[in-house]
């Protein structure tokens, strides 16, 4: 079966995004991180940033007030229905949507501070490419900072789903793990290196949160936005009844008093310009 995933993977072509339903799904986990990462990037009062695969908007929201009425967030993403999500959260003058391709930036050389790009690296085609055009649109001595999602087993949220739909999917079995491609911090670094990075760190980091009930957390996913939820909704009835209940049972670990305790762990990369 082929699924015609739209650009950028995580919203259907022509369609638009479900702002609440992709914050329950990815963004409640991804803003947990987000501090970290615009430590690392070095954002601060006015500074002008990129944020690239801004989805929804959820890094830039939080770095508008860093960087102040002096500074300037551009956000960027291949999806125009993400952007359109974007542009309905942030109403910031310092705020500038630009739909792009992150493995091609039309940006010219040295033009931000600091790029940031949460959970998107690992979707592109070639994440050596993209770092390459990080590095290129940074100013001499900026910072990149970016976060990608650990091992499937150490982001059950995801990796379960994931693990689940691949046995009712398998020839979108790599696609549907993509989000775990860049789970090695050995080869993150030397595709920092290879982008021409310095002073790289590359570092796990975990963070703990608390679904109310399985109900809140499987809602989201008959949403249908986001890439495993739109594979999701591909399948028959009696096939998406069948993965609810895998799921349900292998997060079953995790409940107590109908509360789901859940950690992600996640890598963040940085490097200087």
């Amino acid at each position: 079966m082929s699924i015609n995933f739209g650009p950028g993977l995580h919203a259907v072509a022509g369609r638009a995004v479900d702002t609440s339903a992709y914050d329950r799904w990815v963004g409640r986990w991804s803003r947990l991180f987000v501090p970290a990462v615009l430590a690392a990037a070095k954002v601060a009062p006015g500074s002008r940033v990129l944020d690239v695969s801004t989805g929804t908007g959820e890094a830039a929201l939080m770095t508008l007030p860093i960087v102040g009425a002096s500074g300037m967030v551009t956000g960027a993403d291949i999806s125009p229905a993400m952007l359109v999500g974007a542009r309905g959260r942030l109403d910031d003058p310092s705020f500038r949507p630009v739909a792009a391709d992150g493995q091609a930036l039309p940006f010219r050389d040295g033009s931000f501070d600091a790029v940031i790009c949460q959970l998107g690296l690992q979707f592109f085609p070639d994440p050596a490419l993209g770092l390459r055009e990080f590095r290129r649109v940074l100013r001499l001595g900026g910072c990149a900072a970016l976060c990608v999602i650990s091992t499937p087993d150490r982001a059950p949220m995801w990796g379960m789903l994931a693990d689940a739909l691949g046995r009712f999917l398998p020839e979108q079995r790599d696609i549907l793990h993509l989000s775990f491609t860049l789970a090695d911090p050995k080869r993150l670094e030397r595709l920092l290196a290879g982008a021409g990075f310095r002073d790289i760190r590359v570092e796990l980091e975990k963070r703990e949160d608390i679904v109310e009930s399985f109900d809140d957390y499987w809602d989201p996913i008959e949403a249908g936005t986001g890439l495993l939820p739109q594979a999701y909704l591909t399948l028959s009835e009696a096939d998406r009844r069948s993965v609810r209940e895998e799921v349900r049972e292998r997060l079953s670990p995790f409940e107590s008093d109908g509360r789901l305790f859940m950690s992600v762990e996640m890598l963040i990369g940085t490097g200087r310009a």
